[in-house]
């Protein structure tokens, strides 16, 4: 007989990213790059990494008197995919991407902070899980806390808070000149690799979803992405850090 994957694992520690129920909380933050996950860390007490498999490092620290989980993505939808199954699988119950991002329109500079309001699904990974037309969207609640406190943070200094439609793409190098400016014709603010496949599994398995980046860059005014802006993208994770752990605790998540 062949395998049920939409039952296998529950209830136990997962294959991929080796997280067992119990060991999570309800909430996980989700940076693409495993090393940013100790930057969540720094925001945390009583911090322990959970697991350590692949592209997914897994640790948990307190918050403002709530446990909090922070899991890896790795790049791409595929990958997002598998995390966001997986720690569903385990108990988690809200993820909210906490990513880098490459914006589309004129006056997003590079630290400035993304709030998504959903994502033209430009990958191959969704397209496994439902029709072409449906949606990827966040969880409405929190995508206005994130954009909320992001603005509350933020007020004062010279990042900005932009709010709007991502694209989700899942090959880097073939963004081509045309493709860049065609997003930018229809209004895409920014482009990324993972937020679409997070909504549709998120809608899909019944829990919810967000995502807050930082610029990495600007693809359409030339902003480069290997430019001297890591100071100004890692300003700007931290600030997308405390904004999604912020949204986490004033929605109980």
């Amino acid at each position: 007989m062949a395998v049920d994957k939409s039952s296998a694992g529950i209830g136990e520690r997962q294959y991929h990213i080796g997280v067992a129920p119990g060991e999570v909380s309800t909430v996980a933050l989700l940076p693409g790059d495993p090393f940013r996950v100790p930057f969540v860390a720094e925001f945390l007490t009583d911090v322990k990494t959970v697991a350590h498999q692949r592209e997914h490092l897994t640790m948990t620290g307190m918050y403002k008197g709530r446990l909090i989980t922070a899991t890896s993505t790795g790049m791409g939808c595929p990958s997002a995919a598998i995390a966001a199954e997986e720690l569903i699988r385990v108990g988690v119950t809200s993820l909210i991407r906490i990513g880098s991002s490459a914006g589309l329109q004129p006056g997003v500079k590079p630290g400035d902070l993304l709030v998504s309001e959903g994502s033209l699904r430009n990958d191959g990974t969704t397209a496994a899980y439902v029709h072409p037309g449906y949606p990827a969207v966040p969880d409405f609640q929190i995508a206005q806390s994130l954009a909320a406190v992001a603005r509350e943070l933020t007020a004062g200094t010279d990042t900005q808070v932009h709010t709007g439609i991502n694209a989700s793409d899942d090959a880097f190098y073939a963004e081509t000149p045309e493709w860049i400016a065609e997003l930018n014709r229809i209004g895409v603010l920014n482009v990324e690799m993972e937020s679409a496949a997070l909504y549709v599994v998120a809608r899909l398995r019944g829990v919810r979803a967000g995502m807050i980046c930082s610029t990495s860059s600007n693809l359409f005014d030339g902003t480069s992405l290997y430019g001297d802006i890591k100071t100004a993208l890692k300003e700007g994770w931290m600030r997308s850090i405390e904004v999604a752990l912020e949204t986490a605790v004033r929605l109980e998540l």
